[in-house]
């Protein structure tokens, strides 16, 4: 045998990393259930987030409240985005332990809790149950998306995860208000509307819940933190067909990983706290205002924002820029047509007071351009891509906190802004905040389209080779 023959064996019988298998796979069944089964978490996020506000005079009349004050009102919408920021941390370090150990336990607290909803008694405990529901919300936004950037393939993350994530969130807001104009139109009784809108989010919760139980553990998990490659190797095997790979442990410890890594996760948080301010405010002048002029319920108005403007762009947004043209462009992009839309909503204020038709296009085109940075933050992109597999479910929870403290303050700190400094002060605040979210991303991220988990990561990985 000659030299050269010789090399090309050796070359042939050299490892092959099984994470570079993975991100190599084509978009495949395997890779749809994993959309559809994590991503109907978050249709149950957006259903039971959004059905709240839908029902709320009715709630308020059942129990016998005229007027409802700023701070229960706060309290009523914030309490789920509370529950839902302790949730992820306590489920970030839970899933350090088994991503599929607790998947589904996610989307049965928030089944147990919409159900219960149907048996407060009064406003102090339909906010405490919805505290409890935000506890599996919170759950189901470490999970899911760890799980869904763990299993995905490297060309299609960014769209498994624009689709699973920010898309079927709107689906699911937009399903409760359908919900709602059903039962209305058929006379249902008005305490019986509220209380079945607010438990039917068991539904989408339960309907996941085996499929969620089938899922299987994640090979970075399984290589990476419980040091089982033959576990790993046989999951690399159900979704690439080979089996003869390598997946190394990384024994670095946590402290290591995430003093090295602790500046990603910051900004992660940062921009998703930002991002929600913005786009959790911004309800406090579209739909009343505009609604009222077009002779329309809130609720017809946003359906038809989320419906024309909304799920269209996110779905174009998944399919065709995300991973095409990156993160960052997508976000900036997003971010400076917000704020172009929001002064131009401010100079045409007396134009829109008297064409309602007007008010509704520059709203809606708002809302699209919003959903630039939705994809990447509102997709919980960040924390999964910028963080190594040793610290990624704990590294994710802090950026879902971050995005739901945000959340919160526009609850509890915008109404009063916006009372004090006036509709057209609060509106260029959210236009200047719009510029600053573009800002922070062109300076504290790096481009993460195209690129595998492991590289962003930093993670030792082995090369592939001719044997793939």
């Amino acid at each position: 045998m000659d030299h050269d023959s010789h090399s090309n064996m050796a070359g042939a019988e050299r490892p092959v990393s099984g994470f570079a298998k993975l991100d190599a796979q084509r978009f495949s069944a395997f890779h749809v259930r994993a959309v559809l089964t994590t991503g109907m978490g978050c249709v149950t996020d957006g259903y039971d987030l959004s059905s709240i506000g839908i029902v709320l005079p009715l709630v308020l009349a059942s129990f016998g409240i005229k007027k409802i004050s700023g701070l229960d009102a706060a309290m009523l919408t914030g309490s789920a985005l509370l529950g839902a920021a302790l949730g992820a941390l306590i489920f970030g370090q839970l899933a350090q332990h088994g991503r599929k150990r607790f998947y589904g336990l996610d989307v049965l607290i928030m089944a147990i809790a919409a159900v219960a909803q149907i048996a407060a008694p009064n406003l102090i405990w339909l906010i405490a149950i919805r505290f409890v529901l935000g506890l599996g919300v919170g759950a189901d936004y470490v999970l899911s998306p760890t799980i869904m950037a763990e299993h995905a393939n490297q060309a299609d993350r960014g769209r498994s995860l624009g689709l699973g994530f920010s898309m079927l969130y709107w689906v699911g807001a937009v399903m409760a208000a359908l919900l709602s104009l059903v039962l209305h139109a058929f006379n249902v009784a008005p305490d019986l509307i509220w209380r079945i809108v607010l438990a039917a989010g068991a539904l989408p919760a339960l309907s996941v819940l085996y499929l969620r139980r089938r899922m299987p553990e994640t090979a970075r998990y399984l290589a990476r933190i419980a040091g089982d490659e033959d576990a790993a190797r046989a999951v690399v095997k159900s979704v690439t067909g080979s089996s003869d790979v390598v997946l190394p442990v990384d024994n670095r410890s946590f402290g290591e990983v995430f003093r090295r890594h602790g500046k990603d996760i910051l900004a992660g948080t940062v921009l998703w706290f930002t991002f929600d301010i913005v786009v959790y405010s911004t309800v406090l002048f579209g739909p009343s205002l505009i609604a009222k002029g077009l002779g329309v319920s809130p609720t017809i108005f946003s359906l038809i924002i989320s419906l024309v403007f909304v799920i269209p762009a996110l779905t174009i947004g998944s399919l065709f820029f995300l991973d095409r043209f990156g993160r960052k462009p997508v976000m900036i992009f997003g971010y400076i047509g917000a704020a172009i839309v929001l002064c131009l909503f401010n100079f045409l204020h007396q134009t829109i007071l008297h064409n309602a038709l007007l008010g509704l296009f520059i709203y809606g085109l708002f809302n699209a351009m919003l959903m630039g940075p939705g994809l990447v933050c509102g997709a919980a992109l960040l924390g999964v891509e910028l963080t190594p597999t040793r610290i990624r479910a704990v590294g994710q929870s802090i950026t879902v906190v971050g995005g739901r403290l945000g959340a919160t303050l526009s609850a509890f700190v915008f109404p009063l802004v916006f009372a004090i400094l006036g509709q057209g002060a609060a509106i260029g605040t959210l236009a200047a905040l719009s510029v600053v979210g573009a800002v922070l991303t062109y300076v504290l991220i790096p481009e993460t389209a195209g690129r595998s988990l492991e590289e962003l990561s930093r993670e030792p990985v082995l090369e592939t080779t001719a044997a793939q």
